[in-house]
């Protein structure tokens, strides 16, 4: 090949026109044609546009690195791909080899291949904004904050958009240190730049960050006056009044800005979503409905609208949307997940059934699994339930744990203790450092009046995990119902009680240890706390008791009466009414 052949030779070769246009096209765009959006590049093989087909000279061994590139990208070799592209650009120092070869790390998120790009893009041409953004971006993921800032000066120094904003909106995952040193670095800009919106608005979002909200605040407020119409102040306004607990002003400034804004999907989002908050139901549904008319191809919007609806019990509304996103092939597995809860709900248990297990990933699918699997079991399915759980056990066994524990729980709701008992042992075999398991186990043990071995397993738990309050308060109820060992019990509960003090179930442990152990008036204290935070049917038959043997028989009574609403056959209670009032009929 001679070694000024045109690049036409290549697209002889068998390259598309597209991936000569985009080696060779022209780079100068505009700024927001510029704007780096890792989350929505081009992929490889695609360019920017209709870009007009211009030819230039490469030397043979930077023309045969590009051939050997594309043809690896028709093969799917793209780690290929991006490291000829990136040899090519670095022998040519082509702007549109580099360009093009950027486009193609960016696809793969090679970072490393657009770092060394940027630094060989500013090289050849120092001003190059989208260079600029690339160095300013890379200089953040590797945590050079200072660095990322002067790239980002340099942006705003000629004009164009520095993307202040998204920086500081990155900031939310960097440690509390970081977060400081780049509110002071953005601090130090402002200084140098006065009177430029998106500083100002950045440091307000970086004040809310560090956990300031009111400063952030009297940050906004010049801002608004001089600016206001700058909607992403106007959105982090509303979200500082909320967060400052002046919530009927924060919805009051929202409600007037989506009206005098009704396009900004996420104002309208944000409003939204603090309406459910407050419990305002139709109002957020009002939200939106308007919204998603707005943006009928906005799943994540099609939603909220169909969940908001079915709070306020509109199931036909919710139905029709949660069907409608299936169809789309949006967030099916939610879609189906809560279809099938309406389903459930009005009793109709083949089509929930169906429905929940067709919920295959995400949040809802062990929920949906748990679910189809009591389901089926009430239908008189349960063996068919249980093969459902174990082939799913065997085909997937990195969730082999959340398989058994499913198992051991539909079990438990069948009140088959022993077969749960079965299960539980089996997987600990498999899992023994699974505390989930061996908590359920310790709980079957002591249902089945094995209090040693119930007592063995919490011990095992602590002994790995001595910050766990549930099994301490279990381990020391135990003891404190099994045993005479008040000592020890309490020691247990107090660790408990220490680590989780409001727990109404820690409560009610301290309590009737403390009961037993005599002491009356403490143990009052902790019970009425237990049973104003839970009334439920065992701490009333806890407070109930110790009422009755401090003398304020019809207020323990009372207790009780309310304990029984809740479960009429509840073994403990009836057992305690009982024992103290010789009288069945209580």
């Amino acid at each position: 090949m001679h070694k000024s052949a045109p690049l036409l030779v290549t697209c002889l070769f068998g390259l598309s026109l597209a991936g000569c246009a985009s080696i060779t096209g022209s780079g100068d765009t505009s700024a927001a044609d510029e704007k780096i959006d890792t989350n929505q590049q081009e992929g490889i093989g695609q360019t920017s546009g209709d870009l007009p087909v211009e030819y230039a000279d490469f030397e043979p061994e930077t023309l045969y690195l590009l051939l050997s590139a594309e043809i690896a990208a028709q093969r799917g070799r793209y780690d290929v791909t991006l490291v000829n592209y990136l040899r090519a650009a670095q022998q040519s120092r082509d702007k549109n080899v580099i360009e093009r070869a950027m486009r193609i790390a960016q696809s793969l998120n090679g970072d490393n291949a657009q770092k060394q790009l940027a630094e060989l893009w500013l090289d050849v041409d120092p001003e190059n904004l989208q260079a600029l953004r690339v160095s300013a971006i890379q200089s953040v993921k590797r945590n050079e904050l200072e660095s990322a800032l002067g790239y980002m000066e340099r942006i705003l120094d000629q004009g164009g958009d520095a993307d202040f904003d998204s920086l500081a909106a990155m900031a939310g995952n960097l440690p509390q240190e970081q977060q400081r040193e780049l509110l002071a670095l953005y601090e130090e800009m402002a200084n140098r730049h006065p009177d430029t919106p998106e500083l100002e608005y950045s440091i307000a979002l970086l004040l809310k960050i560090t956990g300031d909200p009111d400063a952030a605040l009297l940050r906004l407020e010049p801002l608004l006056e001089e600016e206001p119409n700058f909607q992403p102040a106007i959105i982090l306004k509303g979200d500082l009044l909320y967060q400052t607990g002046e919530v009927i002003e924060a919805l009051d400034h929202l409600l007037v800005n989506t009206r005098r804004f009704p396009a900004n999907r996420q104002m309208g989002t944000l409003y939204g979503r603090m309406l459910i908050s407050e419990g305002e139901l139709q109002a957020a549904q009002d939200e939106f409905s308007r919204l998603s008319d707005r943006y009928p191809d906005n799943s994540g919007l099609r939603l909220s609208h169909a969940l908001v609806a079915l709070e306020n019990g509109q199931l036909e509304l919710a139905k029709e949307e949660l069907t409608r996103l299936i169809e789309q092939g949006h967030h099916t597995s939610e879609a189906s997940y809560y279809l099938g809860r309406i389903e459930d709900e009005a009793g109709n248990a083949v089509q929930a059934i169906g429905y929940y297990q067709s919920v295959e990933q995400g949040n809802y699918y062990l929920p949906a699994l748990a679910r189809a699997s009591a389901l089926l079991a009430a239908e008189g399915r349960l063996e068919e339930a249980r093969d459902n759980i174990r082939s799913l056990r065997s085909t997937n066994p990195e969730r082999a744990e959340n398989y058994w524990l499913l198992e051991v729980n539909l079990l438990l709701d069948q009140r088959l203790q022993q077969e749960a008992l079965q299960a539980g042992s089996s997987a600990l075999e498999e899992f023994p450092e699974n505390l989930q398991i061996r908590y359920a186990r310790a709980m079957l043990f002591d249902a089945l009046d094995q209090p040693d071995k119930a007592e063995e397993d919490l011990k095992q738990i602590v002994e790995d995990n001595p910050d766990n309050a549930v099994a301490l308060n279990a381990l020391g109820y135990i003891l404190t119902t099994r045993t005479d060992r008040m000592k020890e019990a309490r020691s247990y509960i107090e660790q408990a009680l220490a680590l989780d003090p409001e727990n109404p179930a820690i409560l009610d442990s301290m309590g009737w240890v403390l009961f037993q152990e005599g002491q009356l008036e403490p143990a009052l204290d902790y019970l009425s706390r237990a049973w104003a935070a839970f009334p439920d049917p065992e701490v009333a038959a806890h407070y109930g008791e110790a009422l009755w043997m401090n003398g304020a028989e019809e207020q323990a009574q009372i207790v009780w009466k309310e304990g029984l609403e809740q479960d009429p056959d509840h073994a403990v209670l009836r057992e305690t009414i009982e024992r103290l009032t010789n009288n069945g009929d209580q």
